[in-house]
């Protein structure tokens, strides 16, 4: 339980309307508000008709310029509401892991491991890798040989990082025979990988995602790729080998780039599109194949 005082003296909000005594002990969705008391929620101002319905003694957050609040008891006004609820969640709701390492994760003797570092069960953790501070890596995931991974990276359960990529030439009896993939995935600072995902070692050199990247489940990043800073590549997304994104990109969900095409910074590949062709920065593209959509302006 939180009182409302306490939530307005760590967030920046324009103005609050209502009880600052009442005690907030849950967080729920706008369409569920009317069935809880002493809830939390937002609404944004594409949805602000969700307000009518409201009958709650609740607290709302809402945009400072949202006029369709006179029916609401108590309600905050602020700049961004979804950005303002993010802050109280993390500030007062969320279940933050404590630094543990599980004893049936397998670790090799040399991996370095930092401060403040969550492992949990069935791990596994090869030879050569090194973990940062205030790392969490879930259930199941296997991070292989050679890996580095930087600070307060967060990794689901199910990875595999560090795999074998699908690279294969014909010997001389025309035999398919794997190219070996002697290079290593480096992931760097705040980057966040979800569950069942895979990120495959560089052929040579690196397999690379760089500060603050987002990675959804699902997601196969194939040997030898680079992702730019603040990149997001969603759910279902297949990179081929050697792509480079660049930064501030996103990648939507069920998209698929062809190997070594390059997508400029701050560009976006629409959902289910297949890049055949290197994309500009600043670039939408859409459909199958992709096609550009239009430029985006800075």
């Amino acid at each position: 339980m939180v009182e409302v005082n306490k939530i307005l003296e760590k967030i920046k909000y324009e103005s609050y309307v209502g009880n600052r005594e009442l005690l907030i002990n849950e967080v729920v969705p706008i369409n569920k508000i009317n069935n809880s008391k002493n809830a939390l929620s937002w609404c944004g101002d594409k949805n602000s008709e969700l307000l009518d319905n409201v009958n709650t003694n609740s607290v709302i957050i809402v945009g400072k310029n949202n006029s369709n609040v006179s029916g609401l008891k108590n309600y905050i006004l602020v700049e961004n509401p979804r950005r303002a609820f993010q802050e109280i969640l993390i500030l007062f709701f969320n279940k933050e892991r404590q630094p543990s390492i599980s004893d049936s994760a397998v670790i090799a003797d040399n991996v370095k491991i930092g401060k403040n570092v969550f492992i949990g069960h069935n791990v596994i953790i090869e030879e050569d890798c090194i973990i940062g501070d205030n790392t969490i890596i879930l259930h199941n995931t296997t991070i292989l040989f050679d890996t580095v991974i930087g600070n307060k990276v967060s990794i689901g359960s199910n990875n595999t990082i560090g795999g074998i990529g699908f690279g294969y030439e014909k010997n001389a009896n025309g035999d398919f025979e794997l190219i070996p993939h002697i290079g290593n995935v480096v992931i760097k600072d705040n980057v966040d990988i979800g569950n069942n995902t895979c990120i495959d070692r560089a052929v040579l050199g690196s397999t690379i995602l760089e500060e603050n990247v987002k990675v959804d489940n699902l997601v196969h990043i194939a040997h030898g790729v680079s992702v730019g800073r603040d990149s997001v590549v969603i759910a279902n997304a297949m990179v081929a080998g050697s792509v480079k994104i660049g930064s501030n990109s996103w990648i939507a969900p069920s998209s698929s780039i062809l190997n070594k095409k390059d997508v400029g910074d701050n560009s976006l590949v629409g959902m289910g599109a297949v890049v055949t062709k290197s994309i500009e920065e600043n670039t939408i593209v859409a459909g199958n194949p992709a096609k550009f959509i239009r430029k985006i302006e800075k």
